[in-house]
């Protein structure tokens, strides 16, 4: 369900602006598009290096021109600089975004700051020294009744990024099993003689799944993350610890099980020598349809208790795809911690580095800029300053 709010006062529209994204950013430049009167969506980006100021300025506006219906953007400071007694903190950066708007022929609804010790418009010339009081935002949060309808904000922009406490009977019951499930898969590969060791019958039933993995990955997105039997945890560890099956399953969750059953029918012809298929391929990058921001939240919260119950040396798999998922979603913030996990236990593992290039580079994925309708609050990360 959408709910309309109608933010008649600058300090309305700066209260509602912790409540679109979901958090109350901190030391953060929000760029919050619009199209005519109606916005559409957010943006989240570290304050940048005073050195970097005009980059940032063009790099913030150029993100809002990637919204083709996007006509007007607002722009809300968040800092822990204060006042002081005299002038907004940031002003020449706002000054520099406005002048790359006017130049991109981007109306400028409203530039705003957050500040400990008080709050303003850089467009309001009658601004006293030292900001408003920050009272007023409280004042106009009560006045507005619709915004009862969006929960209230709690946390920054890295609330979430973390793995679940997971105690240490769930990580043995997962290690114990993965290493039935892997002898389980060598016992079928394996042509030697002699004796061999005992098969769990728990782990051969979970193997048997792998004969359809397409089938795995969407039941997976079923599970309760905080009720996951050991073996599927195991299972789909194995598989996200393995490139090519975790591609599969990263494809799958962006679209459907049809996807997935084409993504392992190309992985199967590619290992035969054939291309892969550019459309296929495309998905990793951020290209192609719009993906259900559902189905990849499900998928990250599967990930991420695996994550927090997989033994250490298999760890990167899980974390880089919590990585990739968060990125998928828009969250570059949570994707680069993720992948800074991983990158401490194994520097060279393959996704992890994707992820963390990906991220460092301000590469969002296509999906994140839809050309009507808003998808959903974004984060584009410190790293595009």
């Amino acid at each position: 369900m959408t709910t309309i709010v109608k933010a008649g006062t600058a300090a309305q529209f700066l209260s509602l602006v912790p409540r679109m994204l979901g958090y109350v950013p901190s030391n953060s430049v929000v760029l919050v598009p619009f199209e005519g009167t109606r916005t559409r969506g957010a943006m989240r980006i570290d304050l940048p290096a005073v050195a970097d100021l005009d980059a940032a300025a063009a790099t913030h506006v150029g993100l809002v021109c990637r919204i083709e219906a996007a006509d007007a953007l607002a722009v809300v400071v968040f800092t822990d600089e204060l006042f002081g007694g005299g002038a907004a903190p940031w002003t020449a950066l706002a000054q520099g975004i406005r002048d790359r708007a006017d130049a991109s022929g981007l109306r400028v609804v409203d530039m705003l700051c957050h500040a400990p010790d008080g709050w303003a418009s850089y467009l309001d010339s009658d601004t006293p020294p030292g900001g408003r009081p920050l009272p007023e935002l409280l004042e106009a949060d009560v006045a507005t009744p619709a915004l009862a309808d969006i929960p209230l904000a709690a946390g920054d922009q890295w609330s979430g990024a973390t793995l679940p406490a997971v105690d240490f009977a769930e990580k043995e019951r997962v290690g114990t099993a993965l290493k039935a499930i892997r002898v389980a898969i060598e016992g079928f590969g394996s042509h030697a003689t002699g004796p061999r060791a005992r098969v769990d019958p728990r782990a051969l039933e979970a193997v048997c799944l792998l004969d359809d993995l397409p089938a795995l990955f969407e039941e997976a997105l079923q599970w309760n993350p905080e009720m996951l039997d050991p073996f599927d945890a195991a299972l789909l560890l194995w598989c996200l610890d393995r490139p090519a099956t975790r591609d599969v399953a990263l494809v799958q969750w962006c679209g459907d099980i049809d996807r997935g059953d084409e993504a392992m029918a190309a992985q199967l012809r590619w290992e035969a020598g054939e291309p892969y298929p550019a459309d296929i391929a495309e998905r990793m990058w951020g290209e192609g349809p719009q993906p259900s921001a559902e189905r990849l939240q499900g998928a990250l919260e599967i990930a991420r208790r695996i994550a927090a119950a997989a033994p250490r040396a298999v760890r990167p798999g899980p974390l880089a795809v919590c990585g990739w998922l968060s990125w998928a979603l828009g969250r570059s913030t949570h994707a680069e911690w993720f992948a800074d996990r991983a990158a401490e236990i194994d520097p060279a593992h393959g996704l992890t580095g994707i992820v963390q290039g990906m991220v460092r580079g301000g590469h969002l994925p296509a999906w994140a800029f839809p050309p009507t309708a808003t998808w959903r609050p974004l984060d584009a990360n410190g790293p595009l300053t």
